[in-house]
């Protein structure tokens, strides 16, 4: 089969189409493409889109997906995730499905893609985050072509890494299935008639590397929707790698897990691509291996926007190209931000602003506001989280006592403060259990220190609902108090205080009845494998409105959990709790004086700087006013003492 080769971006050649480059952050570009079957010499439907970053800018740097807490060598090794959550968890610019992934015992098995995000998965192949091995290259030699960069991002592809090549000098690393191109030669008709479904006209996600390592390029080909995109076989997609400027490509985890993401100015997702899992399921898939961009925006007309938000302020500051006013726009819904700041008129190309009044623990966009001559520009939507100073106390432990029952208790006001629980059993100390198969069938689930009664009725299965009661008490004035739960929870729960719904865990919204099931099972897998067991905590925090039923002195906690079918083996409850309350610290103020100046620094935001003759004097702004750190003053013989303020 003759092979055609493509010209330069932004031209159509022989029926394929490459956009040209859109930059979309500093040293990253975006382009697109798409052909006509058969007339571009490839008989299949596509549509491409592939970013370009540049390995010499000094700002962009990597990431790939880490380790997980509870790591076990070819059995639990990463924690599974969307594309989207860890672009939004590590706050990346550019995110991409990598490696190849898998659970259990089989490397050539298909893992389930609808897993909850945290399911522990196996990679297949080398695998580095910032100077870290994650996995290394062990496994199958069927995934063996290893792309590393150095610690400045100067990168190397290994087509044939096994037996295993050493990692020294690589700081990131991902590794794919074969080689698509190798040194300009496209080596995709390698595969033709492999008859492995890898192979296949599929969706694909490739990486490749420029013939002077300038540029690394991300690329996803969509497939699996007709009319729209079908996918690509090797050979085509290391034609695409080409017609963008690779030298050197690899195949990667494709199907339904290839997905390319970017983020907006507030750090959510933007999909670059359609992902076939979210076409056919609605949703992105829970893959293993992820890869990350760090980059800095392109320069505009608003520049350098930075928040440092307080508890209940926060300082905004920005740079315009030329002298304009100073505004910001800000409120907690995106669509809408309906609150603003009283507008600067002077010119200037340095701005701050002090927001007061906010809320603590609480997500606020904004946008900055500029007028010159008579012309308005509006930055794009920015995102800033004020943070709740608190100090957290311990309330009881896991293994706190619990009375509990098996009885129907529907129409009983079983959570009230004053109900006779002396009818229940225990008290007994958490965890409180129950399981078919006995005591310790998943060792991870500890400690088992009491055992719950087992539903006869029921084939010596657990009941579908057991009730739970305790009392604490509580010294400290409750007021702005919050709690922060730890529970081990299977499958369901929800939570009273004092008589008043607090919480609900994997509960369905409507009526709780003893009949209710748990809308869906515990997320937890154990090292072992075993699902749906409570061998992880669910953490949780109560606050606001919902709390304000807690008082000083005695105080009744209840909780009812259901499991999420009749004949689910295993039951269990048992939660830590820590109350938090608040404790705002002072804010630090130093000075350095250098020659005939000295700066004022300061590191939280949402202060004003104020000055004063003398400590018994009038304290007045400093002129500005002044809300951002650092701020330099001249020294004189006179006395000025500095002090922050809201």
């Amino acid at each position: 089969m003759a092979l055609l080769f493509f010209a330069a971006a932004g031209t159509a050649r022989a029926g394929a189409y490459l956009s040209p480059w859109l930059p979309l952050y500093q040293g990253v570009d975006y382009a697109t493409g798409t052909n006509t079957p058969s007339a571009a010499g490839m008989p299949d439907l596509q549509v491409m889109r592939c970013v370009r970053v540049d390995l010499t800018d000094p700002d962009v740097r990597f990431i790939t997906t880490p380790r997980i807490p509870n790591f076990v060598l070819d059995k639990s090794e990463v924690a599974g995730t969307t594309v989207s959550n860890f672009l939004m968890k590590n706050q990346v610019q550019i995110a991409i499905n990598a490696n190849y992934f898998y659970q259990g015992s089989d490397p050539f098995g298909s893992p389930d893609y609808n897993l909850p995000q945290g399911t522990p998965f196996v990679v297949s192949g080398l695998l580095m985050s910032q100077g870290q091995v994650v996995v290394p290259q062990e496994g199958s030699p069927n995934y063996n072509t290893t792309l590393v960069f150095s610690s400045n991002n100067v990168p190397a592809v290994t087509f044939t890494n096994w037996p295993v090549k050493g990692t020294n000098g690589a700081y990131t690393a991902v590794t794919g299935t074969y080689p698509l191109l190798v040194n300009g030669f496209n080596v995709g008709t390698n595969y033709l008639n492999s008859g492995q479904p890898l192979s296949g006209i599929n969706p694909r996600t490739a990486f490749g590397i420029s013939q002077d390592n300038h540029y690394l390029y991300l690329m996803v080909i969509d497939g699996r929707q007709p009319g729209y995109s079908d996918g690509a076989l090797d050979w085509e997609t290391a034609t695409w790698l080409q017609m963008v400027g690779a030298y050197q490509g690899m195949n990667m985890d494709g199907g339904g897990s290839s997905t390319l993401v970017r983020a907006d100015t507030t750090g959510l997702p933007i999909p670059l691509n359609k992902s076939s899992a979210v076409a056919s399921d609605g949703r992105e898939r829970t893959a293993g291996s992820m890869f990350g961009v760090y980059a800095n925006p392109v320069p505009g007309f608003f520049n350098n926007v930075t928040a440092n938000p307080d508890d209940i302020a926060a300082t905004i500051t920005w740079t315009t190209i030329v002298p304009a006013t100073t505004q910001i726009l800000f409120g907690t819904n995106p669509a809408s931000l309906n609150l603003s700041t009283t507008v600067n008129t002077t010119l200037a190309t340095n701005h701050a602003v002090l927001l007061t009044g906010l809320a603590p623990s609480t997500s606020y966009y904004f946008s900055a506001i500029a007028t010159i001559a008579g012309n308005t520009y509006t930055s794009s939507n920015f995102l800033f989280t004020t943070t709740n100073y608190v100090t957290v106390n311990p309330l009881f432990d896991v293994t706190n006592a619990w009375t509990y029952t098996s009885a129907d208790l529907d129409g009983v006001n079983w959570t009230a403060p004053g109900y006779d629980d002396s009818g229940w059993q225990g008290a007994g100390p958490g965890l409180l259990w129950a399981d078919a198969y006995g005591p310790g069938f998943d060792p991870y689930v500890t400690p088992e220190n009491t055992a719950l009664p087992l539903d006869p009725n029921n084939n010596g299965y657990p009941y579908i609902t057991y009730y739970f009661r305790t009392h604490f008490n509580f010294t400290n004035n409750p007021s702005g108090v919050a709690l922060q739960f730890a529970a081990y929870v299977d499958d369901g729960g929800v939570f009273y205080l004092n008589g008043q719904e607090i919480y609900r865990l994997r509960m369905p919204s409507d009526p709780i009845l003893n009949s209710t099931l748990a809308a869906t099972y515990n997320p937890c897998v154990s090292p072992n494998g075993d699902e749906g067991d409570a061998t992880c905590a669910d953490e949780f925090l109560v606050s606001g409105t919902v709390m304000t039923n807690l008082v000083s002195g005695d105080n009744v906690m209840a909780v009812e959990v259901h499991n999420f079918n009749a004949l689910s083996h295993g039951v269990t409850f048992g939660a830590q709790v820590m109350f938090t309350e608040p404790n705002v610290p002072a804010p630090a103020l130093s000075m350095a004086p250098t020659g005939n100046t000295a700066t004022l620094s300061w590191t939280r935001g949402g202060f004003l700087l104020q000055q004063a003759p003398a400590l018994t004097a009038p304290w007045t702004n400093s002129p500005g006013p002044v809300v951002a750190s650092p701020y330099s003053v001249g020294l004189t013989n006179s006395s000025l003492f500095f002090r922050l303020a809201r």
